[in-house]
């Protein structure tokens, strides 16, 4: 993430994605402050056997893409809305709108739990008891609709 304040949207990654048993590397890598760290840290994700990165930004939101130009890993943007954001737009449209060649994947505005389930998915896609993971978590969210339904007939019924 590019500042200490993204941490309480960030953290619902790494929440989601120590559900999964997915071991996590969370540091602060700001596009503009520290670019020599960013460069370092796109560079050689993939050296230390990263296999996703998940870069949340907010405000001009350049981290995610200038990782992304520089690592043969999948790169998943959280736009954050930040004090000084445009309604978190700001942060949006820059993840969002990436040259052809840059590609980010990029979630809804503070949607940390989101990236965290893509990164898993994109896991699971070459790890069989990762995606044995994933089908039980889709499983999951389906009975957690069907007891949500039980309990509104429960309800409209009284």
């Amino acid at each position: 993430m590019g500042s200490k304040s993204d941490f309480p949207v960030m953290k619902d990654a790494v929440d989601i994605l120590k559900e999964f048993g997915i071991e996590v590397e969370v540091d602060i890598v700001s596009a503009h402050r520290t670019p020599e760290k960013m460069m370092e840290y796109g560079k050689s994700a993939h050296k230390r056997g990263l296999k996703v990165i998940i870069a949340g930004a907010g405000g001009a939101a350049h981290l995610p893409g200038m990782v992304a130009s520089m690592t043969p890993l999948p790169v998943i943007g959280v736009p954050v809305k930040s004090s000084n954001s445009v309604d978190g737009w700001d942060s949006i449209l820059s993840i969002l709108q990436m040259p052809n060649g840059v590609p980010v994947a990029t979630v809804a505005l503070n949607a940390a739990k989101n990236a965290g389930i893509l990164a898993a998915q994109i896991i699971g896609s070459a790890d069989a008891s990762m995606q044995q993971k994933m089908i039980a978590y889709k499983e999951s969210l389906k009975e957690k609709v069907a007891e949500m339904s039980r309990e509104i007939a429960i309800s409209k019924a009284t």
